[in-house]
């Protein structure tokens, strides 16, 4: 796939590198070509394309959506009709003080950038565990591997992130339309408080037991 990644920091940059391995056409959606955290990916990742936001996500597939949550809107507003009709990888989670939800638990993050874009077909993903997760393929266990939820309304949306999600040796589980976004939000917030607060590994994963 023709993949555009708005934000590549921890988690852009590390899901970048490992779908560029997987051999998809990434393509860093930026208007600073020139940014230091840019040039550190790069030397990570020889041949990434970069281009202007609008002609980036023009050209792509998929979006994926990797900004700190409260950015979303300036990433997104200006690129609301280059959207229209593409799949939309959500991959941020509103945080708020002292690991709180960041909106609350009125709403989900996903719902409110799916209102702010919606004729994106949505997809939640890739949020539920810390971006040293997402560079490298998990070491599965036995017939195991580590879950990753997705949700959103569009299945065919749905099949081509689960697609993704297996090809990086995740076991993709679909829990529903964007209304589940929230629990996986809160999900995200447990990982943090274990990990993040916690002390637990960062390798702390969630995984489905076959049968």
């Amino acid at each position: 796939m023709n993949i555009a990644f708005l934000g590549h920091g921890n988690v852009g940059g590390a899901l970048a590198a490992h779908v560029q391995r997987l051999g998809h056409l990434v393509t860093i959606a930026t208007a600073d070509a020139q940014s230091a955290s840019l040039a550190r990916l790069r030397a990570r990742c020889p041949g990434l394309a970069v281009a202007a936001p609008t002609a980036a996500v023009r050209a792509a597939e998929l979006v994926a959506l990797a900004v700190p949550f409260d950015a979303h809107a300036q990433a997104l507003a200006p690129l609301r009709q280059e959207l229209a009709g593409k799949v939309l990888l959500d991959c941020t989670n509103p945080v708020g003080p002292g690991l709180s939800h960041g909106l609350g638990s009125a709403e989900s993050g996903s719902e409110r950038i799916q209102r702010l874009v919606p004729e994106a077909r949505l997809v939640k993903a890739f949020t539920v565990y810390g971006f040293e997760n997402f560079e490298q393929p998990p070491a599965p266990h036995g017939d195991l591997r580590p879950a990753m939820f997705l949700c959103g309304g569009d299945v065919d949306a749905k099949a081509k992130v689960a697609g993704l999600i297996a090809a990086m040796g995740f076991e993709p589980v679909d829990v529903g339309d964007l209304t589940q976004a929230l629990s996986l939000e809160h999900m995200t917030l447990l990982w943090i408080r274990m990990v993040r607060a916690g002390g637990a590994s960062a390798k702390t994963m969630w995984a489905r037991w076959p049968g």
